[in-house]
């Protein structure tokens, strides 16, 4: 037997179903209580989401190129690396 609360749900379908069947957000109990939150708000926002999710997710999968910072640091930490393991094999 399963107890609990009764949580409201919305259910999104995917526009591309080669990746995922459906989004379920679960509206939180403070939000549905709000005056001014409709029905189609809570809607609009889940798709918004969905949709911000699938567009960080599925294009590149990153935020953005990497910066030359970041690359350097890269570079540097494999050349420390090395550098330890060469001492240690000599030694």
């Amino acid at each position: 037997m399963v107890k609990g609360i009764t949580r409201q749900v919305v259910v999104v379908k995917t526009p591309d179903p080669e990746l995922f069947d459906e989004a379920i957000f679960l509206v939180r109990s403070e939000a549905v209580g709000k005056g001014g939150v409709s029905d189609e708000d809570v809607l609009r926002e889940a798709k918004q989401a969905a949709s911000r999710y699938i567009a960080g997710k599925v294009r590149g999968g990153r935020r953005g190129p990497v910066s030359p910072g970041q690359l350097l640091c890269l570079l540097a930490g494999g050349a420390a690396v090395g550098f330890l393991w060469l001492l240690c094999a000599i030694f």
